[in-house]
């Protein structure tokens, strides 16, 4: 059963200059990929062709994709780029996880570590957490004043743009799961010896703070879902549902990108090895 990546686009994005409403989105949404099994078929499809699409980006050279991933703890950054990306080669795909900015890239401003990893032409780049940090995490924890928080949003919607107008399809996904949901997989890492490696004592001060980066990402959603990259807010409850929907839509993406492998001057029969 092949699904229409169009709709399942429509019913997660969050339309520019529409209430994102992200109190009222539901964090299952048992409507898109309803049955388990088509859904990992329908991401197996996904990741194979992604991996041929992906090879013909590269191979012509001359735009990129960015995928941002964004989301609270546990709500299955890393997971998504295994299970959405695990076909693709190494040669055009790279992963950039985003963490606390050293003092280098604190002595510069807050973009500059981001423009600095930014695809090249011919890749696919991830964001493992992103620029949004910098009205997320930094909001919620008053990192920097108020005033400067907020003239942030146009800064990132102009940098975005400048992106988009200089070859790069930018897809932003933030990863939407409950609060119950939360607890159980904060619990799983805590019984499980091998999952205590992603334990992080400062996940638990962050789910104190629910509430507050709800209102962050509600704020960030409003401000920055634009027409040029919008916002998709995924159901990430169900990890398999998550990376099915994700895939689809990357999928679709590369497909409208449509990129061709170069022409050549030369044909094959003009060559004989020996």
């Amino acid at each position: 059963m092949a699904h229409d990546w169009k709709a399942i686009d429509e019913a997660v994005r969050v339309e520019p200059g529409k209430t994102p409403a992200l109190k009222k989105r539901d964090t299952v949404r048992d409507d898109l990929f309803p049955d388990k099994d088509e859904a990992k078929r329908s991401l197996d499809r996904c990741a194979a062709e992604i991996n041929v699409l992906q090879d013909r980006l590269w191979a012509e050279g001359e735009r990129a994709l960015l995928v941002v991933l964004q989301g609270i703890d546990t709500s299955g950054k890393d997971g998504t780029v295994r299970g959405v990306f695990n076909a693709c080669g190494p040669l055009g795909v790279v992963v950039t996880p985003f963490g606390r900015p050293s003092e280098e890239e604190l002595a510069h401003d807050y973009l500059w570590r981001v423009h600095k990893a930014m695809p090249k032409k011919g890749m696919i780049g991830i964001f493992n957490r992103s620029h949004y940090e910098d009205v997320l995490v930094v909001k919620v924890r008053k990192l920097a004043p108020a005033e400067l928080i907020e003239q942030r949003y146009e800064q990132i919607n102009a940098f975005e743009k400048h992106l988009v107008q200089n070859g790069v399809t930018i897809l932003k996904f933030m990863l939407h799961i409950s609060k119950d949901e939360q607890r159980q997989r904060l619990q799983e890492r805590l019984d499980d010896p091998a999952k205590h490696w992603k334990f992080n004592p400062g996940d638990l001060e962050d789910r104190l703070l629910w509430d507050e980066y709800q209102a962050a990402y509600e704020a960030l959603l409003d401000r920055c879902s634009t027409k040029h990259a919008p916002w998709r807010v995924i159901p990430a409850d169900k990890k398999w549902r998550r990376n099915a929907i994700i895939a689809a839509i990357v999928h679709g993406a590369l497909e409208e990108m449509n990129p061709q492998y170069p022409a050549r001057s030369w044909k094959a029969g003009d060559f004989k090895i020996v």
